[in-house]
C-alpha cells in the first residue's frame, strides 16, 4: 500500500483590506477608529473598518449612521475602489509567483495549492505573510489544512483568536488527520456556508456547535436540511476534496472513463491512464494549446471522488509529460485493493502552444516530430488506430 500524500491548501484573507490601503495611503490613520463606506444621508452602509473601531462595535454592513451613533469619533472615509483593485492585483501577483495553483475568490482572498512545493505548509505560510506584508505593505492571515474548507476555517478562526487591537497577521494551521477535532469545538455558525438562518435552524434542532453535527446520522441531515444536509454531514467530519480553480485558465481539456465493473487492477488502471493521457495530449495539440496544471481524478466503488493536480515547471502537450505527472498523482491516493469506479486525467491553465527551433535536436523535438507523425495516423486512421504500449513484465518460461 502506498502512504496518503496529503494536500498542502493555504487560504490567505487581507487583514481590514480596505482599511489597511488607506492606511498606507495616509499613515496618520494608525491606531484610529476609521471605516471605509457609504455616508450615512445616502443610506450608506460600512464597507471594512479598523480595529480599532471594532472595538466601539463598528462592525462591516452595518449602517453608517448607526456606525457613527456607536462610535461618535469615527472617521468615515469613501474610499477608492482603483486603489484597492491595484493592491489586490500586486498581492495576487505574488501568490502567482509562488504557485501556479492560485484561487482568487474576492478581492482581498485566495486559495493555493502548494502540495508540490517541498515545505511543510507552515514555513511557506510564513514566508508569504513575510513577503506581501515586505513588498505590499499590507497585512494578511492565512490557514493552512489539507483542504479549502478546513483552510478557510482556520483563516477565519485564528483572526477570531486574536486578541490585540491592531491587525491579526494570525496563522493557523491545521494539521492532516485533525480535520474533525479542530472543526468539533467550534460553534455551527463557524461552518463555512452557514448563515444566520441556517445557525439558526442547527441551533433549534440541537446543534449548537460543528462537533454536534456529526452526531447526526447522514439520513436526518437530509431530512432535516435537503441536499446540503448531505454536504453538512461531510463537511462537519472536515471532508472537501475541491480542487482549487484556476480563475485565469482559458479552459481545461480532460478526458476519463467510467469501468463497466469497478476495478483494482492495477495494470488496468494505468494503461487507463496512459490511454487518458494520450487523449488529453492530442487534444490539447489539435486545439493548439499547452497545459500549466495536470489533475487526476478518481471515484471509488463507494462513490467518493478524489483530485489530485501539480503545477508543471514548463507548459505542456506531451502523452509522456502528463503520464509521468498522473502516474505520480495516482500514487499518493492509490490504496491497493481499493476498487475504482471512474478515473480521469486533465489539463488546466492553458496557453497558446509556441515551440521555438534549435540548432541541435533536442529529446523534447523528437518526442514533438514523433507525435505528429502519430497524430497524422490517427487523423487518417481514427484515434484508437494508434496507442502507446504499457511497459509488460517478461514471463518466467
Amino acid at each position: 500500500m502506498t502512504a496518503t500524500r496529503f494536500r498542502k491548501i493555504l487560504h490567505l484573507d487581507l487583514d481590514a483590506f480596505f482599511c489597511a490601503v488607506e492606511e498606507l495611503k495616509d499613515p496618520s490613520l494608525d491606531g484610529k477608529a476609521f471605516a471605509v463606506g457609504g455616508k450615512p444621508e445616502h443610506r450608506g452602509v460600512i464597507s471594512s473598518c479598523s480595529y480599532p473601531a471594532r472595538k466601539c462595535g463598528v462592525r462591516s454592513a452595518m449602517p453608517s449612521g448607526q456606525a457613527l451613533r456607536q462610535c461618535p469619533q469615527l472617521i468615515l472615509l469613501s474610499g477608492s475602489y482603483g486603489d484597492y483593485s491595484a493592491k489586490s492585483h500586486a498581492v495576487m501577483d505574488i501568490l502567482d509567483q509562488l504557485t501556479g495553483l492560485v484561487e482568487q475568490i474576492s478581492i482581498d482572498e485566495a486559495f493555493l495549492d502548494v502540495s508540490d512545493l517541498p515545505q511543510d505548509g507552515e514555513t511557506i505560510a510564513r514566508k508569504l505573510q513575510a513577503d506581501v506584508l515586505a513588498n505590499i505593505g499590507l497585512p494578511c492571515s492565512i490557514g493552512v489544512a489539507s483542504n479549502k474548507l478546513v483552510a478557510k476555517i482556520a483563516t477565519n478562526t485564528g483572526k477570531t483568536r486574536s486578541k490585540g487591537d491592531s491587525y491579526p497577521r494570525a496563522i493557523l494551521v491545521v494539521p492532516p488527520g485533525k480535520e474533525a477535532e479542530f472543526l468539533a469545538p467550534l460553534p455551527a455558525k463557524a461552518m463555512w456556508g452557514v448563515g444566520p438562518k441556517m445557525e439558526t435552524s442547527l441551533v433549534n434542532a440541537g446543534m449548537h456547535t460543528i462537533g454536534d453535527i456529526t452526531t447526526r446520522s447522514k439520513a436526518e441531515l437530509e431530512r432535516l436540511f435537503g441536499k446540503y444536509g448531505l454536504e453538512l454531514y461531510d463537511r462537519a467530519r472536515g471532508i472537501d476534496d475541491r480542487p482549487v480553480i484556476l480563475d485565469r485558465q482559458v479552459k481545461s481539456i480532460s478526458q476519463e472513463t467510467t469501468f463497466s465493473k469497478d476495478t483494482a487492477d492495477l495494470t488496468t488502471l494505468r494503461r487507463t491512464l496512459k490511454d487518458l493521457s494520450a487523449h488529453v495530449a492530442y487534444n490539447l495539440r489539435q486545439e493548439g494549446f499547452c497545459a500549466r496544471v495536470v489533475r487526476i481524478k478518481i471515484r471509488w466503488s463507494d462513490f467518493s471522488t478524489h483530485t489530485r493536480q501539480v503545477s508543471l515547471a514548463q507548459p505542456t502537450d506531451q502523452d509522456g509529460v502528463i503520464y509521468s505527472t498522473v502516474e505520480t498523482l495516482f500514487k499518493t491516493i492509490w490504496t491497493s485493493g481499493k476498487p475504482v469506479r471512474l478515473i480521469g486525467v486533465g489539463s488546466a491553465d492553458l496557453v497558446e502552444t509556441s515551440h521555438q527551433m534549435t540548432l541541435w535536436e533536442t529529446p523534447t523535438e523528437k518526442e514533438r516530430r514523433l507525435l505528429d507523425a502519430l497524430d497524422e495516423l490517427r487523423e487518417k486512421y481514427g484515434k484508437q488506430a494508434v496507442r502507446r504500449a504499457i511497459k509488460i513484465k517478461p514471463r518466467d518460461d
